[in-house]
């Protein structure tokens, strides 16, 4: 994609870094080129009409002082994404209140098929050059972004030789043997005539959490734990340019893994004990996330006139959850008190071909078009004894899309396009599992045809101010697998089962920007709405199960920048979200959304300063405002407290190299967790962690 100009300081507020002073920063919003990828149609961020957040390495670098968790951090600079469970998994967290799309650089990591809520842990942070992040649904990338898009854009090849090197200690004070984990990293770089070549390795090995009062916060042994664990992350990048085309090939193989040494201590939400843990051997095999993606592309600048992108993708996955003698899990066949663990397994393949044409027969249009293949393949397995939960269902799709935009009329840029999804779900007979009835389900091919559609526009009413405005439609399937498995009644067959039918997701938003020399401000108001909505309810079991409902969500995100000297940046970020679905099936929302379906209203406060060209400081609260969860009678049937909390951050260049300083919860301030209070229970009623300090050093060389 080549190199877009903006001038709205609010898209990108994140990408503002500690490293410049501020009157630098503001030249940078209003002058530098900044690569965008995630939008697919190359055009300059003041003619979008979406609210879009750029973070850039520098700022990357920032948050990552004081935590290497990637939810945190998305949480820390966009207030309608939730807040982050501290934990392996990702279920519950959402952006605007639905579920996004991740992808790395442009490949799909989520796995809507079976969401097992684990695709924000796929790659280290450290390999990441910048998140584009599109709020908002939509159908850009194809299914599942039904709350947006998180791109997690890889590092790039630098034009001479380098090394980097970075090791990393974090720590609390509680029990410093226990809570210190480490980190190294180390890569090389480099240009050699027309190839480039970039790899890197990283490995992390994480210690035990504390909350404020000084107790082990309790380990999720089910869904997975970041505590107690070791990731490792290899990358390779390698790129050849000819002329005006370019081929490049990455590859990414990540692993995380537990080391099953805590044991969960149950609390009791009634009486407001927390969830803990005890250092015992944990039996099976250890959660863990092992990911592979390989991503080959090729772009051609002037292919007859059109520019060219063409990408050919891969992503295999398993994620292994912890085990536990489950009454789903019991079946006479195999003994009594089965003690089992599952697995889930996803493997995409896709190709994705854009052709570009600027200034089509000179006039003020231009075009983005092409056409999107997508095979995915998912199946759930419990791995202790060899059954099939949830049986091997492939996604097949085919989309063409094309994608236009006019610019003919001063200062008004008018943006339309169109998708047609032709999808179809290939799934054998299977039986499910003793505890359901041992059903058996004829199995079936049944197809999807979708067109989705998106319009909008952005005016510029004067310098440095403009309005904006789109509709867009999102696609997504429904979690397949947790239907699936969860069918207890006889005679039923995929082809006619209702709770497979697509999520149509469909996106308004109005916004108004604002900058000018000292201060940038943004305002967008959106509503998300679902005929045949997915809810996730938890049942008495502690198993979720999918319901679809009618869904509609709005919301208001607020932010501001404030130049106060050529030192010392303020920022502010608010955001509101409102969720409410048909409980009783009239047609009409009525009970308020959960905190396992949408985030709290929130205000993010930052103030970054830097004191020399080599010593900068960054102070950031986080504040979750309280709230209640009401049913259609209009009672409240669950309640959050909200919580403060505050973090520091410190880089100087020293020794030749830079160090960090991070401080997260600075104050040490005693929680519970928006998602333990929200959609928790006795085994899940985890406590926020208390202060911890995390000390780096890198070096680039």
């Amino acid at each position: 994609m080549r190199y877009l100009k903006t001038s709205l300081a609010l898209s990108i507020l994140a990408a503002s870094t500690n490293a410049l002073g501020a009157e630098d920063r503001q030249e940078r919003l209003i002058e530098e080129e900044i690569v965008v990828t995630a939008s697919r149609t190359e055009k300059p961020l003041s003619s979008t009409p979406n609210t879009v957040t750029l973070i850039d390495q520098q700022e990357l670098a920032s948050q990552m002082a004081a935590t290497s968790d990637l939810s945190t951090i998305l949480g820390n600079l966009i207030p309608s994404f939730s807040p982050s469970r501290q934990k392996m998994t990702n279920s519950g967290e959402s952006l605007r209140g639905r579920k996004p799309l991740y992808l790395i650089d442009g490949v799909p990591q989520s796995n809507p098929l079976r969401s097992g809520g684990r695709d924000g842990h796929t790659i280290d942070p450290l390999v990441l050059e910048r998140v584009e992040v599109i709020h908002g649904a939509n159908a850009i990338h194809g299914m599942g972004a039904s709350g947006g898009i998180i791109n997690l854009v890889t590092r790039t090849p630098s034009d001479e030789f380098q090394q980097s090197v970075r090791v990393e200690t974090a720590l609390q004070a509680e029990d410093v043997g226990e809570s210190a984990g480490y980190n190294g990293s180390y890569s090389v770089s480099g240009k050699v005539d027309a190839v480039d070549v970039l790899a890197s390795f990283t490995y992390r090995n994480s210690g035990v959490g504390y909350d404020a009062n000084g107790d082990v916060v309790g380990f999720d042994n089910t869904q997975g734990d970041t505590m107690d664990s070791e990731t490792s992350n290899v990358f390779i990048k390698t790129g050849y340019r000819w002329g005006e085309q370019r081929m490049q090939l990455t590859v990414n193989r990540y692993l995380v893994e537990g080391n099953n040494n805590w044991l969960s201590v149950d609390g009791d939400i009634s009486e407001g004990i927390a969830t803990t843990a005890v250092k015992v051997p944990v039996p099976g095999d250890a959660p863990s996330n092992e990911v592979t993606t390989v991503n080959l592309q090729y772009s051609n600048e002037d292919l007859f006139g059109q520019k060219l992108r063409a990408q050919v993708f891969s992503q295999d996955f398993a994620g292994t959850y912890g085990g536990g003698v489950y009454g789903t899990f019991q079946d006479p066949l195999f003994g009594e008190d089965i003690f089992d663990q599952s697995q889930n397994n996803s493997e995409k393949r896709g190709l994705k071909l854009t052709l570009i044409k600027d200034d089509i027969a000179r006039s003020a249009i231009s075009l983005a078009y092409g056409i999107d293949l997508l095979q995915d393949e998912t199946w759930q397995q419990l791995i202790q004894t060899g059954r099939a939960w949830v049986p091997p269902t492939q996604y097949k799709s085919t989309a063409p899309y094309a994608q236009a935009e006019f610019s003919g009329i001063e200062s008004l840029a008018i943006t339309a396009g169109v998708r047609h999804e032709r999808s179809r779900l290939n799934v054998d007979d299977f039986t499910t599992l003793a505890s359901y009835g041992s059903q058996f389900v004829e199995g079936g091919n049944p197809e999807f045809s979708e067109t989705l559609a998106n319009i909008g526009a952005t005016y510029a009413i004067a310098e440095g101010l403009r309005i904006y405005a789109n509709y867009s439609e999102g696609f997504s399937m429904p979690d397949v697998g947790r239907v699936l498995r969860g069918i207890n009644q006889p005679g039923l067959e995929v082809e006619s089962f209702l709770n497979l039918r697509p999520i149509l997701t469909e996106n308004h938003e109005l916004g108004l920007d604002f900058n000018n020399e000292r201060f940038g401000a943004q305002l967008a108001l959106y509503s998300s709405d679902s005929d045949h909505g997915q809810r996730l309810a938890l049942g008495s079991d502690g198993i979720y199960s999918v319901k679809r409902e009618k869904t509609d969500i709005d919301g208001a995100e607020v932010r501001g920048q404030w130049f106060a000297t050529d030192a010392d940046i303020l920022e502010v970020r608010y955001a509101y979200t409102k969720g409410r679905y048909d409980a009783n099936q009239d047609g009409k929302v009525d009970t308020d959304l959960d905190g396992a379906n949408i985030a709290p209203n929130r205000f993010n406060l930052s103030w970054a300063r830097n004191w020399s060209e080599d010593f900068s400081t960054r102070l950031q609260a986080n504040w979750l405002l309280d709230r209640d969860f009401e049913n259609s009678a209009g009672e409240v049937t669950r309640k959050f407290d909200g919580y403060a909390t505050l973090d520091a951050s410190a880089q100087l260049k020293a020794l030749g190299g830079e160090f960090a300083l991070g401080l997260q919860n600075l104050t040490n301030e005693d929680y519970f967790t928006y998602y333990s209070q929200t959609a928790g229970n006795d085994g899940r009623n985890f406590k926020g962690l208390g202060r911890s300090v995390n000390l780096s050093y890198s070096k680039l060389f």
